[in-house]
């Protein structure tokens, strides 16, 4: 690849993927992968999915891109669906290309609305690759809710609380990413984000909540924030939405959007609303349903917990954390994830790496054998390495 710039940070495990088929990614050599990093949250229903291959090809033959001035039955078709899975029937939504940009948009929306321009989000939340989403500086309330992970009374968590006086009085959003915590797999306590959400919306702000990571499906709920009773203003949507393909949506309540027009709000972008992306949504929701994909998350997830949990032993692994299939492992040194990252990879399992973790999150569509395979060559991984001092 001389001519390819890659500047994710992450070492080419594999050099020539030729082809991508369910939960496996070979390369040019015929060797297989088995994907468990669901092409980083993005193949929620496996590569080249068939019900979703004959969607778009069917659309392609039709209609691929719409402008600004006409539109497409298959958008509201998909809108709807998604809006109904969301728990939002009489939202709005705006079809998009990633899920930086969903969060960006409804942030946009938002201060629209509020007239401020305070965002307000947890300190260890990841909300996006764009300059304004990730460097926190000027416009941001980070609030820190470190010393609450270890809170004796988290569960019964109330608006004395410490944390909730640092909330600004002329905040314009929470921003909640239900769950990923960049990639690290962090569940905030439920009545704290319950009560951090009511506390806004008495100043006058509104909730978004990021469910790029979280959503659709990955956690056991179609919806990360369906773990927590809240009603969002705005949601964003991406990755496994598309199911590779580089589609995302902003969910909004339909009397915000009635608003934003008398407001005159407008964001508008090439690739917006097209057609094509809006086919795929379509069709992913329909094949997670008819497969019961949710429940299936929750069950495998489930299973998955036990067996993962019983890996921490204090010494090589210190901590698991996992929700319906999103899972990670912390180990005492990052040196020794990055060699059972790459042990995995030469065994040929795909899994995610970063820092201290070690993140397994694999489509909905993975069967509770093939985790049981894994498992047994991810244990005999750790066995060679317990005895070895960190390098």
């Amino acid at each position: 690849m001389e001519h390819v710039f890659f500047c994710t940070g992450h070492e080419l495990k594999i050099k020539n993927a030729v082809k991508a088929e369910g939960l496996y990614i070979t390369d040019d050599q015929e060797r297989k992968y088995l994907d468990l990093e669901s092409g980083v949250w993005c193949t929620s229903i496996g590569h080249g999915n068939p019900y979703v291959n004959d969607a778009v090809k069917e659309q392609i033959d039709k209609l691929i891109h719409a402008g600004f001035c006409y539109s497409s039955e298959i958008m509201e078709y998909a809108a709807k669906e998604l809006l109904r899975v969301a728990g939002m029937e009489d939202g709005k939504c705006v079809f998009l290309c990633s899920g930086s940009e969903g969060v960006e948009v409804t942030r946009q929306m938002s201060r629209t609305l509020t007239g401020r321009g305070l965002s307000m989000t947890l300190h260890d939340s990841y909300l996006g690759s764009y300059s304004s989403l990730s460097e926190e500086s000027g416009g941001w309330f980070l609030l820190d809710w470190e010393r609450c992970k270890n809170c004796p009374v988290q569960q019964t968590c109330d608006e004395t609380c410490h944390l909730f006086a640092e909330v600004p009085e002329d905040i314009s959003e929470f921003i909640f990413e239900p769950g990923s915590s960049s990639g690290l797999v962090n569940f905030p306590p439920e009545k704290m984000i319950e009560n951090l959400a009511d506390k806004v919306r008495a100043l006058g702000g509104k909730v978004i909540v990021n469910e790029v990571t979280t959503g659709v499906g990955r956690t056991g709920k179609w919806f990360g924030f369906q773990h927590y009773r809240m009603e969002p203003d705005f949601i964003a949507v991406g990755k496994g939405i598309g199911n590779g393909y580089p589609v995302s949506a902003a969910l909004l309540k339909g009397e915000d959007a009635e608003k934003l027009l008398d407001k005159g709000f407008h964001y508008s972008q090439s690739h917006q609303n097209d057609p094509l992306g809006a086919s795929v949504v379509f069709s992913v929701i329909r094949f997670i349903e008819n497969s019961d994909l949710v429940t299936h998350a929750t069950v495998c997830g489930d299973y998955l917990y036990k067996e993962l949990e019983g890996l921490v032993d204090g010494k090589l692994v210190t901590e698991h954390r996992g929700r319906g299939l999103m899972h990670v492992l912390e180990f005492a040194d990052p040196a020794m994830v990055q060699r059972v990252y790459s042990e995995l990879i030469e065994k040929g399992y795909i899994v995610g790496n970063r820092g201290r973790a070690l993140r397994i999150d694999p489509p909905l569509i993975i069967e509770q054998n093939e985790l049981e395979v894994f498992l047994d060559v991810f244990r005999d991984v750790l066995m060679g390495l317990s005895d070895t001092k960190p390098a």
